[in-house]
């Protein structure tokens, strides 16, 4: 793949992000960490207004886009203690050692730089946690990365707005020209996306443009880190026995997950493996309410729901639990109320090329299972990659004392083989933001399963590791100073360590 040249407005755009590269990177912790916690202040100070776009844009109610604002000032406040607190670098310091093992060893030091400048292909389905100052972009500014923005063609007014408050911000505090900027247009984004000046690419969206955009990533001349987040389904077992102790409970929650922005959301649980014969089906069918209708994000999305929900419908064995509807406006707007399916097994497995792509909406599917079947071996033969996985035990089960124990000691290894987040009574949409979370998945939920899209670990997707060997102390990098100025852990291996390396084994 040759290198295009760009428009002189795009020109203009990584030009920018390239000078500011050495500049941003030389900022201190404490100046980014700054700049992140002013963009959350002034994000949560223009809330009213933005909420206002977002609903004209999006169809989401106010308390979802509300909530979506805390969340991303939360997650920008978050990143903020994480580069103060320098975990991310991983400094590793190992001293000179004459006596070491396999021969002198010499002095020599690990930490992680910024990549340089990055783009990131916002999200359709989150207008702030996944858009302009969401997860990616904020893990992006606090590696220490000039950051360009494609704007969502979904929500072109919010982006502007967002993007606005955030210039603003990140001038306020002195940081970089070039540190930040918004683009809008596919092509824009895929020819900066194969300008050699762009480290990495970061995407949330469907796994048709993600593959797209990552084997662009891959194929250029020098390839790039590219960070998808594509498609999930999210399956979900229930036992017998949890049914029998929390039928309505279960019910409960599974309707509320699914719906939940009309099931636009890529932690929707869209199959649950429940016993044939459960009082599971009535009990969704007695917890569920008249759901009004809810618009969905957009008439391609929309359009896209209603081929799925009609080639689900058509499957065969599958039947309307929640018959559920789609109507158009006389604007494109797609409205849906929920529709549950159930099927049995076989008939599962029969139409699985029909039945296993995502429904992107308020859609999903009860797998009814015969009595013994091995739910493990059902994880390998249904499903590559997912973002989660979740089991719902009874109480009893969750001792791991039950005759069943050994079942579900070998179904949970088999999801923690297939999905990034495994979950135990509870539901997977609602992602904390959190330092030990992990939202990624192997393919096709995500293009590098590495990695995660949410939680402080986030920013070492930005980052590459350098080593430093006999280094004078006052040419280190901070990080890597033996007076350790950032006041950040160092993990340090002292000379004369490895005579007792393996006495932990004896």
């Amino acid at each position: 793949m040759t290198h295009e040249a760009l428009s002189p407005d795009l020109e203009a755009v990584v030009a920018r992000a390239a000078a500011a590269a050495p500049h941003l990177a030389a900022t201190t912790p404490e100046h980014r960490a700054r700049a992140l916690v002013t963009i959350a202040d002034a994000l949560e100070t223009a809330t009213p207004d933005l909420v206002q776009i977002a609903l004209r844009e999006t169809g989401l109610t106010p308390a979802r886009l509300t909530g979506e604002i805390t969340r991303t000032a939360l997650q920008l406040r978050l990143f903020a203690d994480t580069i103060i607190d320098g975990s991310h670098l991983d400094a590793r310091i190992d001293h000179a050692d004459p006596d070491f093992a396999l021969g002198p060893r010499p002095d020599i030091r690990r930490t992680h730089i910024p990549l340089g400048p990055v783009i990131n292909f916002s999200a359709s389905n989150f207008p702030f946690a996944f858009s302009v100052m969401g997860g990616d972009s904020a893990a992006i500014l606090a590696a220490g990365c000039p950051l360009i923005v494609k704007a969502h063609s979904s929500h072109p007014d919010l982006s502007d707005a967002t993007a606005e408050i955030a210039a603003r911000a990140l001038a306020q505090a002195d940081m970089p020209d070039g540190t930040f900027q918004l683009i809008h247009g596919r092509e824009a984004g895929v020819q900066i996306l194969k300008d050699p000046r762009i480290k990495a690419g970061s995407f949330t969206g469907s796994i048709r443009v993600g593959r797209l955009l990552a084997d662009i990533a891959a194929n250029r001349p020098a390839p790039i880190p590219f960070y998808g987040e594509l498609g999930s389904v999210n399956p979900v077992f229930i036992t017998a026995d949890a049914i029998t102790e929390r039928a309505d409970e279960i019910a409960t929650g599974y309707l509320t997950s699914v719906t939940g922005s009309a099931g636009q959301l890529c932690t929707k649980p869209g199959f649950a493996f429940i016993p044939t014969g459960s009082q599971l089906p009535q009990a969704i069918t007695r917890n569920a309410t008249d759901a009004p209708e809810h618009r969905l994000l957009d008439p391609r999305i929309a359009q896209s729901y209603d081929e799925r929900r009609t080639t689900v419908l058509g499957t065969a064995g599958a039947h309307p639990l929640i018959p559920g509807s789609i109507r158009f406006d006389d604007d494109g707007q797609g409205w849906a109320t929920p529709t549950i399916i159930t099927i049995c097994l076989d008939d599962f497995r029969t139409g699985r090329d029909a039945l296993l792509e995502e429904s992107f909406g308020p859609l999903s599917i009860l797998v009814e299972v015969p009595e013994g079947t091995d739910l493990a071996a059902l994880m390998p033969e249904f499903y590559e990659g997912n973002l989660s996985g979740t089991i719902h035990l009874s109480e009893a089960e969750a001792t791991g004392t039950t005759d069943n124990a050994p079942q579900l000691r070998a179904l949970i290894n088999a999801l923690a083989h297939q999905v990034g987040r495994v979950l135990f009574n509870g539901w997977s949409t609602g992602v904390a933001v959190t330092p030990a979370q992990q939202h990624g998945g192997p393919w096709p939920a995500t293009t590098n399963d590495s990695s995660t899209s949410v939680g402080t670990a986030a920013i070492t997707r930005f980052q590459r590791p350098v080593a430093y060997q006999n280094a004078p102390q006052a040419l280190l990098p901070e990080a890597l100073q033996d007076t350790n100025p950032l006041g950040i852990p160092q993990h340090i291996s002292p000379a004369g360590q490895s005579h007792t390396w393996g006495t932990r084994t004896k």
